[in-house]
């Protein structure tokens, strides 16, 4: 049933211009510029979802549609009550005995195990801790000291800009040269490096595109040569599969605060396959990866297992709110939520193409290169995204020309991807995004 609401979110503001796609994928199935029946199907999807009652863990503010998952998640409800209580008991009242009551001490590693089964690694691999760039720098520096004398570290141009600086950094750390190639190429690339090759160090998907990268294929290429293979998973774990131990993956990083929910400044995480922990010598020998830290030592023995990648004391508040946050996919599988992505993008791609919005489209059409975000190009993209807050849809922007729409599974329903595609036509439209003032940036794009 369509709500009121709803209903005025949808009505069109002008009629929309007659479309020049092709027939609708199968989301809606025959072509249609009604927004009343484009939101009725969505009221349907969204009814027979499997992840239908998802968006109540999520506290959301009344009108707003959320697409800007892939840069900070919403907030989970179940992350309060635990924060309060870890200042006001935990810290407040037990102080200190806290650390052993509460198992302040093996969090990193306990919250690392939920992580895993939402990337696909079994328990005792995953380690959250630091930053994703602290964590980059860790795994490339022990990459380059389990290939002694490869001299080679590939990586993509188009990387997120932290993890080329990083690159740079760690490569001159471990004495490897950075070599570029884009991840279509990275096989080819691979099989001519060859013996000289230490590690390719790749996104599952591309944080401006949202285009999904054959992690698999990058990771066999990789094996065929006797080189290691790492992964940034920042905008892939949490919204779709990610099987690191089924791919035999040797490294993997990534945030806490984007589709994992675990809020701003969230701590990240770290996965070292089970095969190289024994091994795994990375640069940053803090006294939490010691193997008995508590003994005080002058002289540094790492840790048996993941706990070897711990640096420093952890930033608690961060790290039980996303151990907070997590819960959220309690009862989730995986599969779910990538089916759910799946369906969210590509009924958001029939009601633009529905509704006659032509913008050219950065993220592949295809589903099976589809990360969980819509990006599409526009020569005034930054004030066609500040048009689209004003109307309560919150996106963001990418340089150069990027309107970039995340669908967070858990909490973006298919009425919302209908609602974002109309308030997007209904703002080219009208020109709104000419507006004064709109394209005026503040510090953070």
């Amino acid at each position: 049933m369509v709500t009121p609401l709803e209903r005025r979110h949808l009505l069109p503001q002008r009629m929309p211009r007659a479309s020049r796609a092709g027939p609708a994928r199968a989301t809606f199935g025959a072509m249609t510029t009604s927004p009343l029946d484009l939101l009725a199907r969505a009221v349907d999807l969204d009814a027979r979802s499997p992840l239908a009652g998802s968006r109540e863990r999520f506290t959301l503010p009344e009108g707003v549609v959320y697409l800007d998952g892939n840069s900070l998640g919403a907030l989970p409800r179940a992350v309060p009550a635990v924060v309060a209580d870890v200042v006001e008991r935990q810290w407040g009242q037990r102080l200190i005995r806290s650390w052993n009551e509460a198992d302040w001490w093996g969090a990193q590693t306990r919250v690392g195990d939920v992580v895993g089964r939402l990337v696909g690694a079994a328990p005792g691999q995953v380690v959250v801790t630091d930053s994703t760039s602290v964590n980059l720098f860790k795994a490339i520096v022990a990459a380059a000291r389990l290939r002694p004398g490869r001299t080679v570290l590939l990586t993509d141009p188009d990387s997120f800009p932290t993890d080329l600086y990083v690159a740079q950094s760690a490569a001159r750390v471990a004495g490897l040269e950075v070599r570029l190639a884009t991840p279509d190429a990275a096989p080819d690339a691979i099989r001519a490096l060859g013996p000289s090759l230490a590690l390719a160090a790749y996104s599952q998907v591309d944080f401006r595109t949202g285009e999904k990268w054959d992690l698999v294929a990058i990771t066999e290429a990789a094996h065929d040569v006797g080189a290691l293979a790492c992964w940034d998973l920042c905008h892939s774990a949490g919204a779709m599969v990610v099987d690191l131990d089924g791919a035999r993956a040797d490294f993997a990083v990534g945030c806490g605060y984007k589709y994992l929910n675990g809020g701003p400044g969230a701590p990240a995480y770290l996965y070292v396959a089970a095969r190289h922990l024994d091994a795994f010598d990375q640069p940053l020998t803090g006294w939490h990866g010691h193997a008995h830290p508590f003994q005080m030592g002058a002289t540094y023995e790492p840790a048996p297992g993941i706990d070897r990648a711990r640096v420093g004391t952890p930033p608690l508040l961060s790290l039980l709110a996303l151990e907070a946050a997590l819960t959220a996919y309690d009862g989730v599988t995986p599969e779910q939520v990538r089916a759910q992505s799946l369906s969210l993008t590509g009924t958001f791609l029939d009601a633009l193409d529905a509704l006659g919005v032509d913008l050219p489209l950065a993220t592949p059409r295809e589903p099976e290169r589809r990360g969980s975000q819509v990006s599409l190009r526009h020569p005034q993209a930054f004030a066609v995204v500040q048009a689209l807050i004003a109307r309560d849809v919150v996106g963001d922007f990418r340089e150069p020309n990027l309107v970039r729409l995340g669908f967070a599974p858990l909490y973006v329903t298919h009425v919302d991807a209908v609602t974002a595609a109309t308030h997007l036509r209904d703002v080219l439209a009208g020109r709104e995004h000419e507006r004064p003032g709109l394209a005026e940036r503040s510090a953070v794009t």
